[in-house]
């Protein structure tokens, strides 16, 4: 028989002794990535003398929190600890260089109280993550930060006839005397645009976004911190950058979509741009074509103050027949305007044929699915949106007859219905995968989508928006908003005797506000309008999306605090309301002076979920869309 063996012990190993604590301001208090959604305070830490010397506010450091390590950035060096007993020493510190300052910090605080989430989902948008060659490279000369100004907002309206950029350009040409200059953009192909107008003013340019490799995004980001004055040019998370000695922000295109952050929590770089530049007394200069809806409600407000440009445009409404792509009166206007340069067509769609009905008697041609049929090219049978399946040979199950009518042209069929109408003209369309920057300033019909207008040297000879109705008929609150942004935008890139085309009904409000270039009246209307039916910006609202299962539990508790006055009495309950297979929503509205008490109780909400262990609820507020 085999000799057992020794029987062995598991050690359990201490951690190394982190040494003496630091003589003077011997604590730390520190912002920590936990991973736990409410444990979202500040925690104090011991300073090691060995460490003393290079922690300071904004330097990432490691320490232990619970049975782990983890990453925290400190917040503040103190005397005496908030809480009393032995403390934990922090372990090392990952970079002497600080990636924040008291200011950005107390920025990202304010924001995620606004916001009710943990104020490291927005650090993760804030801080760009490290690199350690560039830190190893960059010399930390921490500069005086100076106070320039005091609050001032204003909303700047583009002009027509000239390219936007140029005009962004202008703007921070104009305010640069006074420091350094922050330009938000809704996306990438505006931030290179901007950079691009901007080189040849021979000012030093720090781009800020997250399609940038990591490296040069994060050596920008150290720059920007550290440079006596910059122009600092980016994308959403860039309106969190502590940038020295910077005097005013531009938010460029402020009603895009693309300035609400995605992922959790959903904030915008409007809200998130006043709320810095109030604290740090700077300038706040919003642009676009048309403000959004709650930058109008501040403007009727006087917070903000409205700049219009006072243009006039040649503006030509042919109100549609029949279902024909273009109205006769038309032709003679297109043709024209083809003898001086390039015409650009706003389609509403993509695609080929999104709607197919029987020609004979109109009805909707539908699959056995119940879903709706579209055609996806020329010459192509058509297909079931929802389940794929193709109709060779398709017939109406109404009236048995086989003649097609697209009735939601895409951009292909329209491109096909006007190069027949031109035959003599080159065809450029610019839409889905394939988008075109720019183009020569030659005679052809430009086809494009909403975003995908290219640019072209002194500007088109005549803009032409098919089918106008269609972009004022989605169900979605912010339709109208969109519409006008889109509208402006387009007409802007006219010459100044070129002509804007809109094949819309004459009396419709958007073709009068076009030709005189101001869209005030437009928004006072659905302000009004807002104000009648209690809708945002008129309310404060938070949404909450939820599995399906816990919906009208949720929904009858908040009713309940509502009812026991835990939850402010102007508070309004919407829902649940089914969003998807398995998910609800809950819509909340209440009055602004009750903003700050409805976000904490939501927030209260989503940190009791947190230490049950429960799933949390997806929580936007004040979001894009409800």
């Amino acid at each position: 028989m085999a000799a057992p063996k020794l029987f062995r012990l598991k050690a359990e190993v201490a951690p190394a002794s982190s040494g003496p604590r630091a003589s003077v301001l011997p604590f730390a208090r520190i912002r920590v990535d936990t991973g736990v959604f409410h444990l979202d305070q500040l925690y104090d830490y011991q300073i090691p003398e060995k460490l003393s010397d290079v922690i300071q506010i904004g330097v990432r450091v490691q320490l232990p929190f619970g049975n782990r390590e983890t990453e925290g950035i400190v917040v503040e060096r103190v005397s005496t600890p908030e809480r009393a007993g032995e403390l934990k020493s922090i372990t090392k510190v990952l970079s002497a260089v600080p990636i924040a300052t008291s200011q950005s910090l107390r920025l990202i605080d304010t924001v995620s109280d606004h916001f009710g989430c943990n104020p490291w989902d927005v650090i993760r948008s804030a801080i760009p993550p490290r690199v350690a060659s560039v830190d190893k490279n960059f010399n930390v000369n921490e500069l005086p930060r100076l106070k320039i100004g005091k609050f001032f907002a204003e909303f700047q309206t583009l002009a027509p006839y000239i390219e936007a950029h140029d005009q962004i350009t202008k703007l921070v040409v104009n305010n640069y005397s006074a420091g350094s200059v922050l330009v938000i953009a809704p996306d990438e192909k505006d931030v290179n645009r901007i950079i691009d107008a901007l080189n040849s003013s021979g000012l030093q340019i720090l781009k800020l976004t997250a399609a940038m490799p990591r490296e040069e995004r994060y050596r920008n980001y150290l720059q920007a911190m550290h440079s006596d004055k910059a122009i600092v040019v980016g994308t959403r998370s860039a309106i969190f950058a502590p940038i020295n000695n910077l005097s005013t922000i531009i938010i460029h295109k402020e009603s895009s979509i693309d300035h609400y952050e995605i992922r959790s929590p959903g904030w915008n770089t409007r809200t998130v741009g006043l709320i810095r530049a109030k604290s740090e007394s700077l300038k706040l200069v919003l642009t676009g074509f048309s403000p959004s809806i709650e930058v109008s409600q501040l403007i009727d407000q006087r917070e903000i103050k409205y700049l219009n440009s006072k243009e006039t445009v040649n503006v030509k409404a042919f109100t549609p027949a029949d279902g024909s792509l273009l109205p006769g009166r038309i032709f003679s206007e297109i043709k024209k305007a083809l003898e001086l340069g390039p015409v650009l067509f706003i389609a509403p769609r993509k695609g080929y044929g999104n709607a197919l009905l029987c020609s004979h008697c109109r009805n909707v041609a539908l699959c056995d699915c119940g879903g709706r049929l579209s055609v996806a090219a020329k010459l192509k049978a058509p297909s079931c949106v929802h389940c794929g399946k193709v109709f060779q040979g398709w017939k109406c199950s109404f009236c048995n007859r086989d003649k097609q009518y697209l009735a939601g042209r895409g951009i292909e069929r329209a491109a096909e219905e006007i190069s027949r109408a031109f035959p003599k003209f080159p065809v450029v369309i610019s839409a889905g995968d394939v988008i075109k920057d720019r183009i020569d300033h030659k005679s052809a019909l430009v086809l494009a989508t909403s975003g995908a207008q290219p640019q072209v040297e002194g500007g088109y000879a005549a803009v032409v928006i098919l089918d106008g109705m269609r972009f004022f008929a989605h169900t979605d609150l912010r339709t109208q908003e969109r519409a006008r942004e889109l509208f402006f935008e387009t007409s802007s890139m006219i010459s100044p005797k070129g002509a804007v085309l809109l094949v819309i009904d004459d009396s419709h409000p958007i073709v009068s506000a076009i030709a005189r270039w101001n869209v005030a009246p437009l928004l006072k209307r659905e302000l009004s309008e807002r104000a009648e039916l209690h809708l945002p910006p008129l309310v404060f609202s938070t949404v909450l999306v939820m599995d399906q299962s816990i919906g009208i539990q949720i929904a009858n508790g908040l009713k309940k605090a509502v009812a026991d006055g835990r939850i402010p009495q102007s508070c309004t309950i919407y829902g649940p309301t089914e969003i998807s297979k398995g998910q609800v929503k809950i819509v909340l509205h209440a009055d602004y002076k009750d903003a700050n008490a409805l976000t904490d109780v939501v927030h209260e909400l989503q940190r009791r979920r947190s230490i049950a262990k429960k799933e949390l609820f997806t929580l936007r507020v004040e979001p894009y869309s409800l």
